[in-house]
């Protein structure tokens, strides 16, 4: 069957060799171009990227659609940048600033290559289960919102990838079962990075997809090999390849004919040799053709997924690495780079010289008609406009006397369903944790996202009479339940959060989670972030504050890594209001189409406390002027009063209560305390950060940020205490603002259960020790 458009093989097979000499030849300029790294190795991975050459080629000029949305392997850039420039979306000079500084990315990235790239990939496995989430994304989306035009969501995924846990994890989840417009193509060249791959065993690979409900299809002998395997003799010749070990197989590609002849046909039968006997030399090159590097069999093997819509697909196709050049099937191949020598052959083979190299088809050429063909078809259209999403500033909340973060999370969630602009795009996700984290509410209203439920389907717990949690399913369900696996959250959070570049809707996904397992999921948070995915992630229960489900669920380095990671603002907050209006800042910036492409981090926490100190705040400060403060990261929460030396006592979250006691005390002991109440370490931390790097302040401008303006209200140079649920570290530069001497508590140990009072004592984040940590501080000062 010929490629769409009318072009014929022979003119795919032309625009597939010019983009392996294009990728090939990008990497050498990397790695040869004047200047160079500073003696550092650029990298580039030639033999990776001609494994997947046919692949890409067949994928581009015929078959994907203008909606389609792919993942390109990460090793496998060159080649997707050399398609791109073959369709006009690059220019020349791009393919020469490969792994540069404001070049081509190492790896694909759609928030730093320039123009179109669907998902960033880079780090193993995540690239691979983007487009399964997005597609996950996209079902919910054409549910609540009116179906999309139909498009599919791919994945080239390398095979070592398949190594990857969250690969598996993924695909075993309830949530992305059924995705038929998903594909998943592996390149399966039988190499890792240090090695041929001993006993691939591809057929367990085949029957772990099958089994979790994917379609399955090989590309694994060429159309000319199926053809002598229809010989007499040809079931015998194609067991003989099958049975033969990979690295016995790869070395075959190194050999001379006549040698290939003989490796080839050691331990091999008489039906063997009688097919074998009927080739010539040249015709021994035939054992060697891979369904992977035939385009008409991998053009067959990509409308046959299409043809099984209900299932998502995988084809496994067969390549070598190093294809077409003289490294093919070298263990030693992965990193290494072609002798220039070795890149005349390739230039010469592809009829070109060093005047020409760099060239595009000419137009009028069957392979230029052919690209031009491809843009014109690969070009997309806009998503159409969709209606804002208009958050409120506040919740307002009926006010209590004493209540947790994690309770008040709760009912704002429930609270903002009620708004009918926010609740069509609020969706929440968790990892069979929703109860537990304060999404009952929310869930009994909204009901939980299940496109294969039926309508007259029970709610749980139904036969036992009336229960308290519905549990009810539907495809109009706003909440999406998976499994225990973080790393399936995060991607399912990253899917939702750039759904309007992937499905042309905005959505306010929002999950949640045990705040120690942010770490589990920690390569799949940084990933979403990288990409640019805007959500609300909830980690709660946090720190020892959690006290008697012990260490293993006590927290302590997630605060720090939400102040860290780019992409992301953590936000602590110790009080109801306080939370309100941070949720809906964090929303609002979400939906705003010129917005910060950021998530927002909650640190939460299950501890009751009194709201009454931060009520006094509202009648001191008014509600418009303290939410301003909250918002920029701190207030002050209790002012200090009477004579002598100022300290100050810094804090976040759960842990205030305790703060607010020790300022008492040390006020009745004659000692000036004040206590700054840090809503959002991260923007404390950037504000001051971007502010401290505008060089000398002036007379008329004594001070710069908002953290600076909070401590230098009065002796700027007044001891620190910060105390903090969480590794002492995070607050601990607090003291370079002024210059201040500082005693951090935190947690700089692990955990064990008890009660709140006695983890405090243990930690030293009682009143008592907070007291002594100031008169500390006060002496150094």
């Amino acid at each position: 069957m010929s490629p769409p458009g009318g072009c014929d093989l022979a003119t795919l097979e032309a625009v597939e060799r010019r983009v392996h000499w294009l990728a090939v030849r990008m990497v050498d300029h990397a790695n040869r171009r004047p200047g160079g790294a500073g003696g550092i190795k650029v990298g580039g991975h030639q033999a990776s990227s001609t494994s997947m050459v046919s692949l890409m080629t067949a994928l581009w000029f015929g078959h994907l659609e203008a909606n389609d949305r792919v993942a390109v392997k990460p090793h496998a850039s060159p080649v997707f940048h050399a398609i791109r420039y073959l369709l006009g979306e690059l220019e020349a000079e791009h393919l020469t600033q490969l792994r540069t500084f404001g070049g081509l990315q190492a790896y694909p990235s759609r928030t730093k290559d320039p123009g179109q790239v669907d998902f960033s990939t880079g780090s193993v496995g995540l690239g691979a289960t983007a487009p399964l989430f997005a597609a996950m994304a996209r079902r919910y989306v054409d549910a609540h919102h009116g179906a999309r035009p139909a498009n599919r969501f791919v994945a080239l995924v390398g095979d070592a990838e398949l190594d990857e846990g969250n690969i598996w994890e993924a695909i075993g989840d309830a949530a992305t079962a059924g995705l038929g417009n998903v594909l998943w193509v592996v390149d399966l060249n039988r190499q890792s990075l240090d090695r041929v791959v001993p006993g691939m065993q591809a057929g367990r690979l085949e029957r772990a997809f099958a089994d979790n409900g994917w379609h399955v299809t090989e590309a694994k002998y060429g159309q000319r090999l199926q053809r002598v395997f229809a010989r007499d003799g040809g079931d015998a010749l194609r067991r003989h390849i099958d049975e033969m070990s990979n690295e016995r197989y790869q070395s075959l590609f190194a050999l001379q004919a006549s040698r290939r002849r003989a490796r080839f046909l050691e331990g091999a039968d008489r039906a063997v040799r009688r097919v074998v006997d009927g080739l010539s030399d040249a015709e021994m090159a035939v054992v060697l053709d891979l369904g992977g590097h035939d385009l008409a069999e991998l053009l067959d093997r990509f409308r046959e997924a299409d043809a099984v819509p209900g299932q998502p697909s995988v084809v496994f196709a067969y390549t070598i690495k190093g294809w077409r050049t003289r490294m093919a099937g070298d263990p030693r191949n992965h990193s290494a780079l072609l002798s220039e020598d070795a890149l005349a052959e390739v230039r010469v083979a592809n009829g070109l010289d060093e005047d020409t190299e760099w060239d595009r088809f000419p137009p009028d050429s069957a392979s230029g008609r052919l690209c031009a063909a491809t843009a014109e078809r690969l070009e997309r259209a806009p998503w159409p406009a969709t209606p804002p999403i208009r958050v409120p500033p506040q919740v307002s909340l009926p006010r209590r006397p004493e209540v947790s973060t994690q309770e008040t999370f709760g009912r704002l969630v429930v609270a903002l369903g009620r708004e009918e602009a926010v609740r069509r795009s609020l969706v929440t996700v968790s990892p069979d944790v929703a109860i537990s984290t304060g999404l009952g509410g929310w869930v009994n209203a909204a009901g939980v996202f299940d496109p294969w439920a039926r309508p007259d389907e029970a709610p749980i717990d139904a036969a036992d009479g009336p229960t308290l949690l519905k549990w009810e399913r539907s495809e109009a369900g706003q909440h999406v339940e998976l499994g225990i696996s973080e790393m399936n959250l995060f991607s399912a959070l990253e899917a939702f959060g750039l759904s309007h570049d992937h499905s042309g809707q905005r959505l306010l996904p929002i999950g949640t989670l045990y705040d120690p397992f942010v770490c589990r999921g920690l390569d799949a948070l940084i990933h979403g972030v990288y990409s640019g995915a805007r959500f609300v992630i909830v980690g709660t229960p946090s720190g020892v504050t959690l006290a008697p489900e012990g260490g293993a669920h006590q927290s302590t380095i997630t605060a720090s890594i939400g102040v860290e990671l780019p992409g992301l603002v953590l936000a602590e907050p110790a009080y109801a209001t306080a939370l309100d209006w941070l949720l809906c800042d964090g929303l609002a910036r979400m939906a705003d189409e010129d917005g910060p492409d950021e998530a927002l981090y909650l640190r939460l926490t299950t501890r009751p406390i009194a709201q009454a100190p931060f009520e006094a705040v509202r009648e001191r400060l008014g509600d418009d002027e303290l939410r301003r403060q909250v918002l920029a990261g701190a207030y002050v929460l209790v002012p200090a009063t009477g004579t002598g030396p100022l300290v100050r006592l810094v804090a976040s979250g759960a842990v205030l209560p305790e703060v607010v006691a020790a300022q008492a005390a040390l006020t009745a002991e004659g000692v000036r305390a004040e206590v700054l109440d840090v809503t959002s370490l991260t923007r404390l931390y950037r504000d001051w950060r971007a502010h401290s790097r505008r060089g000398v302040r002036t007379a008329t401008e004594p001070v710069a940020g908002h953290l600076e303006r909070l401590l230098s209200r009065q002796e700027p140079r007044s001891p620190l205490v910060t105390v903090h649920d969480a590794a002492s570290h995070a607050m601990a530069w607090l003291g370079s603002v002024t210059g201040a001497p500082l005693v951090p508590l935190g947690v700089d140990d692990f955990g064990q259960s008890g009660t709140i009072g006695e983890l405090h004592q243990a930690f030293e984040l009682d009143a008592g020790h907070i007291v002594n940590a100031a008169l500390a501080a006060l002496a150094r000062g």
